[in-house]
């Protein structure tokens, strides 16, 4: 192996993945650090990929040449639109996933990529020299340079696992190691860090579960895939899950055995996931609750391992095996693998620039859960942004930062490194101001430019985007300008509720075949073309304040006019647009004003 790289990535999770495959695609040598290159890929905790607000990331990763979606859709069991019965800026897609074909594919896609090579090893320390990084240290004495280095620690650094009153170092059940090294290094190059929490569930026999009592769920007909390089799925078998409930019983078990859980001893520290809370959470926040629902989903074809979705526990083995047995359907369960809660180090994300680079320690990026997020769809989102500046700053080109008005990973990005998280960050629909024109069906077409500027976008496949666009332009064209029923034209009559294409055609209006999701983009288009301007107007003043940049060279203490408070903020957030600048907690529209007038002389 060599020495010296343009890129090093520590960490083989979802975050490194595509940060190492983004940067060696884009012509940098790249080395890939991890702990056991059998775990590249590794889905460590649910067996799904997408839903609400993260189905947009998946879509975004693609658009860009990412690689989450297509191994989604070549590793799927299941596919599913959520919030169908919605409007379409909050469909989003998710899949259940074959969990072992998903680790092998990654793994093999990772391993034959061109300038990436794997290191097995451990990361003990970072080295720096005039507060720019130069290289690692590992575990077994292997110093390698590099040019620059991402971070995507996962649930590693520092990690300690709880079940009970049992605890020991590890940032999963299946390997008992922790990278508090690693930790400390970064606390040397005048990081901060803080300390966040999270749990998963066991895992269930699914041959000695009693499906006959459970509420079948199954995959959409006609599944749609998350790449849009994906055409078809041919002849897909899909696999269902189950829904089951919690009830009283299995509440009296866990309240019964609460001063046990290490999340109310106090044995557990740092913050929890609001939003994917612990069963016992659960049952003490919400008492008023008769009951809480429990997704059982299979974790590949070949096997019959369940993964009971929404019964994240902390709890010890014992009660574990008792209050599982008290829901409908699991009464007999065999209980493969006990659930368990680990805490980690985080790095707080508003030391970080928007291309994801510390602003601390110069050429270090961080990405993934050390950001302060949750879930397997931000952490690839932030790895490939990582990935791709990483090799933008190699090739001394001008930075990628996506900002809010141009998708959800730009959202994601901008409220970690401007508001900061106090908690595990989960994306969410709600957190997008601009999410009727930031939708799933579109990325493509905001994004593959972009994505083939960098030459992470096959040409084929941006041609292919490039066919779409004027084809959609063309039907728009000819909608607007064809007239149908009370001289109204077929773009006005397409306006009206319970009014699309099929209607059109029925009505003999319209002699057009178009593929099915094809046909509801155009009709998203022209339905909600109203609300699209005027979103459009807003992304127009937003983007007058993010164009008013803010030189790093700035001294904000010479601004008169300013608070000490504020002229504090601004020191230490270095935000690089007046746009950013608004977005800072307590940065009022008054301190802007004077920012805005003195940037203009």
């Amino acid at each position: 192996m060599k020495n010296a790289f343009d890129v090093i990535v520590i960490g083989g999770g979802h975050a490194g993945c595509e940060a190492a495959l983004s940067s060696a695609r884009m012509g940098c040598s790249t080395l890939l650090v991890t702990m056991s290159s059998e775990t590249i890929g590794l889905m460590s905790c649910n067996p799904a990929i997408g839903g609400v607000g993260k189905g947009q990331l998946v879509k975004e990763i693609d658009a860009l040449g990412g690689e989450m979606a297509r191994a989604a859709d070549t590793c799927g069991i299941q596919f599913r639109i959520l919030n169908a019965s919605k409007g379409p800026a909050v469909w989003s897609s998710r899949a259940q996933i074959d969990r072992q074909k998903y680790n092998l594919h990654v793994r093999g896609v990772v391993k034959s990529q061109d300038k990436l090579e794997i290191l097995e090893d451990e990361v003990i320390r970072l080295t720096a020299k005039n507060n720019a990084i130069t290289g690692i240290e590992t575990l077994k004495g292997t110093s390698v340079k590099a040019k620059t280095v991402i971070v995507t620690t996962g649930t590693f650094l520092s990690g300690l696992l709880h079940i009970g009153r049992e605890n020991y170092e590890a940032g999963r059940m299946e390997e008992k190691r922790s990278s508090k090294n690693l930790s400390q290094s970064l606390k040397d190059l005048g990081l901060q860090l803080s300390r966040f929490n999270t749990s998963t569930c066991a895992r269930l026999d699914g041959k000695t579960i009693d499906f006959s009592k459970l509420e079948i769920q199954n995959g959409d007909i006609i599944p749609r895939p998350f790449s849009f390089s994906t055409k078809d799925f041919g002849k897909l078998v899909q696999k269902p899950c189950y829904l089951t409930y919690t009830n009283e019983k299995t509440h009296q078990i866990i309240r019964g055995d609460i001063k046990h859980s290490p999340l109310f001893s106090g044995n557990f520290t740092g913050s929890s996931v609001r939003y994917c809370p612990s069963l016992e959470e659960k049952i003490m926040k919400f008492p008023h609750h008769e009951r809480h629902q429990v997704f059982l989903e299979p974790e590949g074809m070949n096997t019959d391992e369940i993964y009971p979705n929404g019964i994240f526990t902390t709890l010890g083995k014992d009660t574990q095996d008792r209050f599982i047995h008290t829901i409908p359907g699991l009464e007999n369960v065999k209980i493969n693998r006990f659930g368990y809660g680990v805490e980690y180090d985080v790095v707080p994300s508003t030391q970080l620039y928007p291309t994801l680079e510390t602003k601390h320690v110069k050429n270090l990026y961080l990405a993934g859960q050390i950001n302060g997020t949750t879930g397997y769809e931000e952490a690839a989102s932030l790895g490939l942004i990582a990935g791709i500046n990483a090799a933008l700053k190699i090739k001394k080109k001008k930075p990628l930062i996506l900002d809010r008005s141009t998708s959800y990973i730009g959202v994601l990005i901008d409220d970690l490194v401007t508001k900061g998280t106090n908690e595990p960050y989960r994306m969410f629909t709600s957190r997008v101001e601009y999410r009727l024109i930031l939708r799933e069906d579109n990325a493509d077409m905001r994004l593959n430019k972009i994505g083939y500027e960098l030459g992470l976008v096959k040409d084929k496949d941006y041609k292919d985007t490039l066919a779409k666009k004027k084809k959609m332009e063309d039907i728009i064209k000819f909608l607007r300008e064809t007239r149908g029923l009370e001289g109204k034209t077929l773009f006005d009559l397409l306006k009206r509720p319970g009014i699309d294409f099929l209607k059109l055609k029925e009505l003999k209006l319209l002699d057009i075949n178009l593929p099915r999701h094809f046909a509801k983009r155009i009709e998203s288009e022209i339905k909600y073309s109203g609300y699209i301007k005027r979103q459009m107007r807003e992304i127009k003043r937003f983007k007058n304040l993010e164009k008013i940049k803010i030189s790093e060279s700035l001294d904000i203490g010479k601004i008169s006019g300013l608070s000490n408070e504020i002229k504090e903020k601004l020191g230490r957030f270095k935000p690089l647009s007046l746009g950013q600048a608004s977005r800072i907690s307590g940065i009022t529209p008054a301190a802007i004003s004077i920012l805005m007038v003195h940037l203009k002389k």
